[in-house]
């Protein structure tokens, strides 16, 4: 079966595709979108929606805070459910708050407000941590979105825009502009490849690994969080090479709920709840925040978030491939840096000079 000529086939509708997709269709390209399952399944349903400019990396660092420029212009959208909670990060002692300069001198070079937090401001911002704190690092024009309702809104405006999705299918095989579907459809154009884990069905010369994490959410207790909450070492469970790692991150919804994270895992394979993991995780979150304890919780998930071997996102061209593009492997920032994500991909497509330096994120640099 033959398929119209696109302008660009995004394979995958999660947050990273949909943003590709949308971006596209709004400069006028003629945009095909093709997704086996829900919009904004995967990774994407599987994440805390967090908007969040993690300093340690300064590549990582540029692209969140182009990205976070961009998610401004969502901020009274309902779809989005935008909630301008603010970042805490957390010190449990005088080593950890040692560090705190260094990060906002970072942050402020990347124009990005934050303060230091003494331990008594600490608990006036956030009375039901755990005693004995010693400060934090306050981030407070950041925020949180609902991924999955936003990817579903990216790939609406884009079929607003001409856009035409192909639901239900799987992209079987790529060649010179061109797609196959499962169904024996071909279309024809440039390709850009934006599935997530699944990136090695289609790419496998781009190593992958999927990072598997659970997330637990409570009823609603509308008084007992303020902020987003991260421990200062946060990035060394996100970062870290350990086969399983958990860290202390908790989120208040715009409905009351409280959502639990984090925990990350390489060997695990299956989607199934591992109760010893939510344990760890959760005995983690207790640590900063007892009160957790003698909350009611409602729901416990997994997702598996797309891992690089250097942790970076590949965005741009396929090497030694025609036509053939990819966004992909955003770990744990896909839905803080999807916009930026989407600008960079398109001023590549394009041919036009990034916004950005497109070279830290290069596909040639993991080839396999």
């Amino acid at each position: 079966m033959s398929g119209r000529c696109y302008d660009l086939i995004v394979i995958g509708a999660g947050i990273i595709g949909a943003s590709c997709a949308d971006a596209a269709a709004a400069e006028g390209l003629r945009v095909a979108m093709v997704e086996p399952g829900p919009i904004g399944g995967g990774a994407t349903a599987a994440a805390m929606g967090h908007l969040v400019a993690m300093d340690d990396d300064p590549a990582e660092l540029a692209l969140a805070r182009y990205s976070l420029q961009q998610w401004e212009s969502f901020a009274e959208l309902p779809e989005a459910e935008f909630s301008r909670c603010g970042t805490l990060w957390v010190a449990r002692n005088e080593a950890e708050a040692r560090v705190i300069p260094t990060r906002i001198a970072r942050l402020a070079a990347a124009d990005v407000e934050a303060h230091a937090i003494d331990a008594q401001n600490l608990y006036e911002l956030e009375p039901s941590l755990a005693p004995g704190l010693h400060g934090g690092l306050l981030v407070p024009r950041e925020a949180v979105v609902y991924p999955p309702r936003m990817a579903r809104y990216l790939v609406q405006r884009a079929q607003s825009h001409g856009a035409v999705l192909f639901a239900g299918r799987t992209a079987k095989q790529l060649g010179r502009g061109t797609a196959t579907l499962d169904d024996g459809t071909q279309l024809s154009g440039p390709v850009l490849v934006a599935t997530g884990c699944a990136l090695p069905a289609l790419l496998p010369q781009l190593p992958m690994r999927a990072r598997k994490g659970h997330l637990v959410i409570t009823e609603r207790y509308p008084d007992v969080l303020h902020h987003q909450l991260l421990e200062l070492g946060y990035a060394d469970s996100a970062h870290g090479d350990a086969d399983s790692s958990v860290a202390f991150n908790v989120q208040p919804r715009p409905t009351g709920q409280i959502l639990i994270g984090s925990s990350r895992e390489f060997s695990a394979t299956d989607a199934a709840v591992s109760p010893a993991m939510v344990q760890r995780m959760l005995a983690r979150a207790f640590e900063f925040m007892p009160v957790l304890r003698d909350l009611q919780a409602l729901r416990t998930w997994t997702g598996f978030r797309p891992t690089t071997p250097d942790g970076r996102p590949y965005l741009g061209a396929v090497p030694g491939e025609a036509e053939q593009w990819v966004a992909a492997g955003h770990e744990g920032l896909g839905v803080t840096t999807a916009l930026g994500s989407a600008g960079l991909m398109l001023d590549l497509i394009l041919g036009r000079t990034p916004a950005i330096d497109p070279a830290p994120y290069a596909p040639s640099r993991a080839v396999i």
